[in-house]
């Protein structure tokens, strides 16, 4: 896992390599939310304030091997970074890394086990998933702030180049 839990670049872009057949985005959810407590923390956000949730898996030759879960404060849904709020099923990689103003943050990587929120939300399609990788990183565009969380789901290829 350390190979996809440590890149830098687009993970688009390396999922696309990485399939064989096909790259799809499955949005699972996108709409208002609160963020988790976490999360909120990361982005600066005060208590009570909501964003744009979207929740999608990243499917490689028809089967899921990443579940992501983004979140845009409403602060950053101005000007050009409006568009986030209607990627559809579009790849929010091709979205970041093609903008000259993007900033990548911090990542954070950490091992979920059952009966944290996000290993429940990711794994609810899945069966005998007992433990999942993950990594959040805080990205900027024109300066303004979200938070991309990326769990590896079982079935993706150990490592790839």
């Amino acid at each position: 896992m350390a190979d996809w839990l440590c890149d830098r670049g687009s993970l688009t872009a390396r999922l696309k390599s990485a399939s064989t057949d096909s790259f799809r985005v499955h949005v699972l959810y996108q709409g208002w939310g609160r963020p988790l407590e976490s999360e909120r923390r990361l982005l600066g956000m005060r208590r009570g304030g909501i964003a744009i949730v979207r929740e999608v898996e990243l499917i490689c030759d028809g089967i899921p091997w990443v579940f992501a879960r983004t979140l845009i404060p409403v602060r950053s849904l101005t000007g050009a970074t409006r568009r986030l709020a209607h990627l559809g099923d579009r790849p929010l990689g091709e979205v970041l890394f093609a903008d000259p103003t993007m900033e990548r943050g911090v990542t954070e990587m950490a091992q979920l086990l059952p009966g944290h929120h996000l290993f429940s939300t990711a794994t609810q399609h899945l069966s005998g998933a007992r433990v999942v990788w993950g990594r959040r990183t805080l990205f900027h565009l024109a300066r303004k702030p979200l938070l991309v969380n990326e769990l590896f789901l079982p079935d993706i290829p150990e490592s790839h180049p």
